[in-house]
């Protein structure tokens, strides 16, 4: 009896944003401050990219964060078409994937002049696409405290040069950031040696879950520091039961949240409508605010 009711209590407890059928008196939910990765329809868009965008903003989300920068682009158009498009599809343009990573010489010598003339570019394009965010996606684990240390002190050049252009930069992990460099947690290195004012976290919470860690004690750790979370599960959201949503919309406040970003990498149907269960999860979540930006 008392497993029994452990589960039940347990269930009861993750049901809390679990989808529910709407009764004849309940209303529709209101649609919700929400953007996509636009990674999630990696190939829809490699296909129809118009058509694409038109059904990303028709499906209610907000924002969507680009994951195709290349050479002054952002899937092949300029920056000043890819924000129209966007805008047009009744959505803005918030953050963007890209990065470069630094030269075994760049490593050992600590002299970024060359990259910075690539992040020189790549921060005017994405200005001019009105990016309020720039996000490095991926690093390698580096062999040694000390080059993970030169990177941080990249991370902040690079952050100072989008804040004195009006973008903040940030960092995305997957589960290998949990892994220890010498005798440092790769992720709690990154935290403590870069520069909050030049430098925040997206969170994906799905590969902190992976990395056999907390996202809430982050949260509660390094309070203010996940200005952009990547809400993502195995499949498409609440799918797996692994995630700890509730717990995980219930302490935005320490993380320092502004927005919430969708990304679905594998699905249990087609792309579009494992992006468009994932939204509805979210909208009909009662822990999820309309807004993180106030």
């Amino acid at each position: 009896m008392k497993i029994s009711m452990f589960f039940l209590a347990s269930f009861l407890l993750l049901a809390s944003c679990s989808p529910k059928a709407e009764t004849a008196t309940q209303k529709a939910p209101v649609k919700k401050d929400i953007a996509l990765q636009l990674y999630s329809l990696r190939d829809d868009i490699s296909k129809d990219y118009a058509g694409t965008i038109k059904k990303v903003g028709e499906m209610g989300f907000t924002a969507v964060e680009a994951a195709n920068y290349n050479d002054g682009k952002f899937y092949g158009k300029t920056p000043e078409e890819f924000k129209a498009d966007i805008e047009a599809a009744g959505m803005k343009v918030l953050s963007s994937h890209t990065g470069k990573g630094l030269t075994e010489q760049e490593l050992a010598t600590k002299d970024f002049s060359e990259a910075m003339k690539w992040w020189d570019q790549c921060i005017a394009a994405h200005k001019a696409a009105g990016m309020t965010y720039i996000v490095t996606p991926w690093m390698d684990v580096p062999k040694t405290l000390k080059d993970l240390q030169t990177y941080c002190e990249y991370y902040n050049e690079i952050g100072k040069k989008c804040k004195e252009n009006g973008i903040l930069y940030g960092y995305h992990n997957h589960a290998h950031e949990f892994q220890k460099v010498e005798d440092k947690i790769m992720y709690d290195y990154m935290l403590e040696n870069t520069n909050p004012e030049y430098v925040f976290f997206e969170m994906d919470v799905y590969w902190v879950v992976r990395g056999q860690h907390s996202p809430v004690d982050y949260f509660n750790k390094y309070k203010n520091r996940f200005t952009l979370l990547h809400i993502k599960d195995n499949k498409e959201l609440g799918q797996s039961g692994m995630v700890g949503f509730d717990a995980i919309f219930k302490n935005t406040d320490a993380a320092g949240t502004k927005h919430l970003v969708v990304e679905v990498e594998q699905y249990n149907f087609a792309p579009e409508e494992s992006v468009k269960k994932s939204l509805e999860y979210l909208t009909n979540c009662p822990l999820v605010k309309d807004t993180y930006s106030n």
